[in-house]
């Protein structure tokens, strides 16, 4: 009873830790369902399960990664055994279980995930007595998407299922009406888990509904590499419908892992089927929907709250340049009163998703940054004579947007905040120490750097950090280089 007081509302009793209090558990409900849970949002590092009271604390590895989780998991309430699963912050700052009765099983569970996501094959036979694998599931997984409303490529899942451990290869196909894939996993336990955590959710609110079983397939044959199917291990494969084969850079780059699930804080209205896949796709999948002659931007709003902001350091063209890595800004305001707040305003309500979910959770200036859905429908430009100190800006006609032109390769390489930089537009005389020089100017640390061997017009540079590239990003995009060469700046997928 005294519970129920206590959780009035929806509202966090305390600020962010990175343990977690679940409430309304199943009873019989595993640990390792609990754990798959938190997984898709970094390192789950402890859990304590109070069968008893039907709560459980889950503790993650990073403050990070619990308020992600939390603001996920907000709007779109999780469901364990079909029954509605509740989250918020702990008062603990961390869990102390050495001690505990029972808490063999937990650590047993933790073990086997973390074996599982640091790349280890070892699946732990307390998990499989967990009821975690049942003997012929394997490997591979076969796919249906319910409700077909946007396009769903094999990008879309390669990047919603390799969030899950490593992706070999993938088929998609049409049968029965049905878009399909099959999709096959390095290791049967990343396949448990991708099934566990996404079957039932949506990609889109509302639409494109993943079901999900295990193929009795042992292996999949993939012979193109091609937009229908893809074998990830062999980047040689010829592409078949006289498609041009890939790029090795982008063949490459799918090798890395580093899509983060996004946050959807104050998504009003969406279904609460609004799921795991949500923002992660919508790199990939608004793109194509951006291009899809026919289907318009989603609508809704496409203003954004930005707070937690460092005052000392943003100003509105910081904020420009960032946002306008995921969609084109047309307004920006950093409030007068309060300047750790400000409102952006995207072209439309897709491209304000894709910024919520790449840059919620990120850190800029030394402050988590946190971006939701604004009540505001536009950015008001002050009054005539209206004191403004310049934090009002008009970006509508801007020459540095980035989504201008329809269907441009823009669109193919949105990607989330990441420690390596793609460059582009260098003009000849300038040399690797010139743009090691350049980035070490703004305080960054130059860990590696490549020019592209084809052309020397485009180049990675790996920093010190995530927070470093994205403070690089805001002071040198287009950078005057000389010779009439801005430098173009975009975060890259793809690793030194």
């Amino acid at each position: 009873g005294n519970d129920k007081k206590k959780f009035k509302g929806d509202r966090s009793p305390c600020s962010p830790s990175r343990v977690l209090h679940l409430r309304q558990i199943p009873s019989d409900v595993t640990e390792a369902e609990v754990i798959s849970l938190g997984l898709p949002f970094g390192k789950v590092t402890n859990l304590l399960m109070l069968k008893g009271r039907s709560q459980a604390f889950l503790e993650m590895a990073s403050e990070e990664a619990a308020v992600t989780m939390v603001n996920y998991y907000t709007p779109a309430t999780p469901h364990l055994r079909s029954q509605p699963v509740y989250i918020q912050y702990s008062n603990h700052r961390e869990l102390k279980t050495d001690n505990l009765p029972n808490q063999a099983r937990a650590q047993a569970a933790l073990q086997a995930v973390n074996a599982v996501q640091s790349g280890s094959l070892a699946i732990t036979s307390a998990l499989a007595a967990e009821g975690g694998l049942l003997p012929g599931q394997g490997s591979v997984l076969r796919i249906i998407v319910e409700n077909l409303f946007y396009p769903v490529t094999l990008e879309v899942l390669y990047q919603i299922f390799s969030k899950f451990g490593s992706v070999l290869k993938i088929i998609t196909f049409t049968k029965n009406n049905q878009f399909q894939a099959l999709l096959q996993y390095a290791d049967p336990m990343n396949a448990y888990y991708a099934k566990m955590a996404l079957d039932g959710q949506s990609i889109y609110t509302a639409c494109c509904t993943l079901r999900i079983d295990f193929s009795k397939l042992i292996s999949l044959k993939v012979k193109y590499n091609n937009d229908k199917s893809r074998d990830f291990t062999r980047l040689d494969l010829p592409s078949g419908d006289g498609q041009p084969p890939l790029e090795p850079s982008i063949a490459a780059a799918f090798g890395t892992q580093n899509i983060i699930f996004p946050s959807y804080a104050g998504a009003g209205g969406f279904a609460p089927a609004m799921s795991f896949a949500q923002g992660a796709v919508t790199t990939s999948a608004a793109s194509g929907q951006m291009t899809i002659p026919g289907v318009a931007g989603v609508p809704g709003n496409s203003v954004l709250l930005v707070s937690n902001l460092n005052p000392e350091a943003i100003t509105p063209h910081g904020l420009f340049i960032l946002f306008g890595v995921y969609g084109d800004v047309h307004r920006v305001k950093i409030m007068f009163k309060k300047k750790e707040n400000a409102l952006v305003q995207m072209a439309d309500a897709t491209q304000a998703q894709l910024a919520i979910s790449h840059l919620n959770g990120q850190r800029l200036y030394g402050r988590v940054l946190r971006a939701t859905l604004s009540k505001h429908q536009t950015v008001q430009l002050p009054r005539e004579g209206q004191e403004d100190q310049g934090l009002t800006k008009d970006y509508s006609n801007s020459p540095l947007h980035r989504f201008k032109k329809p269907g441009s390769k823009n669109f193919q390489n949105i990607f989330p905040p990441s420690a390596t930089l793609h460059l582009s537009n260098i003009p000849p005389s300038v040399t690797v120490d010139d743009l090691k020089n350049l980035f070490a100017s703004t305080g960054s640390t130059v860990k590696a750097f490549r020019f592209f061997q084809k052309d020397c017009k485009m180049a990675l540079i790996q920093l010190g950090s995530v927070e470093e590239a994205v403070h690089a990003l805001i002071e040198l995009h287009n950078h005057d280089l000389g010779e009439n060469h801005h430098l173009r700046v975009s975060f890259s997928k793809s690793t030194i």
